[in-house]
């Protein structure tokens, strides 16, 4: 009558989403007060101021066709012109407008980029820990995901990657800084990762692609850098978002770049054009396309988000928790007391919705989301620490 697995995914939503949507239930039953709803990476900082101003500008100068109308398929021509030459004077970089793709946020670039790349057989190797709609995408193009554990520190374990690597992988999704810890790839790493695929390319005589998966690249703190990755390895497929650098989650725009130095670039490019149609994933929200290329260099407000993070990684720390340290994104990644349902439970009991990260490959680890409002982390430490006591007494 219908997909068994469409109907599998449909009928069990998200881990986070369940959170999420139990957290209203909770705050209809007793009140907003009681959540304390750290689920979502739903952007709490404002959208930079011109990004408002831009919406005036158009509304205000351009006619409704112009407004609402069609684009082409991939995108505004002048818009994907701006963000190449955005990516160009930021990066020493050399994209053209036919490098880029416009689509619905980062995740429509992911499923786009793994559905062009993905043949009958392929694998995609997931770094561990890792979002977990990148299984989503990979099974749904008719790929195989195979993740590779993650190491001590939380960078890439390259033996484990060079490992996993056989003639059947297509590409590695790299996500840096990582949701869900915050991590972010050193030069050193990526280079080591770049080295490792281009001796099994060599071997293997066929490219091995990264899908870098970068919605948070904006989200660096202090003097955290983050490399960026087609200037190390050129067979590179980036999938960026507006979501989180201007606060646009929910306008859902961002595009794909095809590094122009890649193998078979071109081809590569209308394979993506041949998915986004096959999709449906055609001519992204226009207001928003436009919107993004007049604040293509506008930066988010992070320091509220360094303020939390420093905060809550101090005050859980000082409880007694072990947590990563985050020099980007906006999670903190912590380790559960027992199993991480068991805890992720009993949290709910005390109006903290924590995500356990089995999902994303990270068993005994939870994931909390910083970006929410300064008062209500406050409000949770007294209950985090009722929290640790019932558990490790529990032991």
């Amino acid at each position: 009558m219908f997909n068994k697995e469409m109907y599998s995914l449909g009928s069990k939503r998200s881990v986070i989403r369940e959170l999420f949507e139990y957290g209203k239930q909770r705050a209809a039953q007793y009140g907003a007060d009681s959540v304390f709803d750290f689920s979502l990476g739903n952007p709490s900082v404002a959208a930079p101021d011109c990004v408002n101003s831009a919406i005036k500008e158009l509304v205000e100068t351009l006619d409704s066709a112009a407004l609402h109308g069609y684009t082409s398929a991939q995108g505004d021509f002048g818009v994907r012109r701006t963000v190449a030459e955005f990516l160009n004077e930021k990066y020493s970089a050399r994209y053209s407008a036919d490098n880029i793709y416009m689509t619905c946020g980062a995740a429509a670039g992911l499923a786009i980029a793994i559905r062009a790349l993905c043949e009958k057989g392929d694998e995609f190797i997931l770094i561990a820990p890792h979002f977990p709609e990148y299984n989503v995408f990979v099974k749904a193009a008719g790929g195989t995901p195979i993740t590779v554990p993650f190491s001590d520190d939380f960078q890439i374990d390259i033996e484990s990657l060079k490992n996993a690597l056989t003639p059947r992988t297509k590409a590695v999704i790299v996500n840096s800084p990582n949701n869900p810890c915050g991590v972010i790839y050193t030069q050193k790493t990526l280079a080591a990762l770049a080295e490792v695929l281009s001796e099994f390319e060599k071997k293997f005589f066929k490219p091995i692609y990264i899908i870098a998966d970068e919605p948070y690249r904006e989200l660096a703190y202090g003097d955290a850098d983050v490399p960026f990755i087609p200037s190390i390895y050129a067979d590179t497929v980036l999938c960026y978002s507006f979501s989180k650098s201007l606060s646009l989650a929910g306008e859902r725009i961002g595009y794909l770049a095809v590094n122009p130095d890649s193998q078979n670039a071109r081809d590569l490019y209308l394979a993506i054009m041949g998915a986004g149609r096959a999709m449906g994933y055609v001519c992204a929200p226009v207001l928003f396309q436009r919107v993004a290329a007049k604040c293509i260099a506008a930066r988010p407000k992070i320091e509220e988000y360094k303020v939390n993070r420093d905060f809550l990684y101090g005050a859980l720390s000082e409880i007694g928790y072990e947590c990563v340290y985050p020099d980007g994104a906006f999670y903190l990644f912590v380790k559960a007391i027992g199993s991480s349902a068991e805890f992720s439970e009993k949290a709910k009991k005390y109006g903290l919705l924590i995500v356990p990260a089995d999902d994303f490959a990270a068993p005994g680890w939870i994931r909390i989301a910083y970006c929410v409002d300064a008062d209500m982390i406050r409000r949770s430490v007294p209950l985090f620490a009722q929290l640790y006591n019932e558990c490790t007494q529990d032991k």
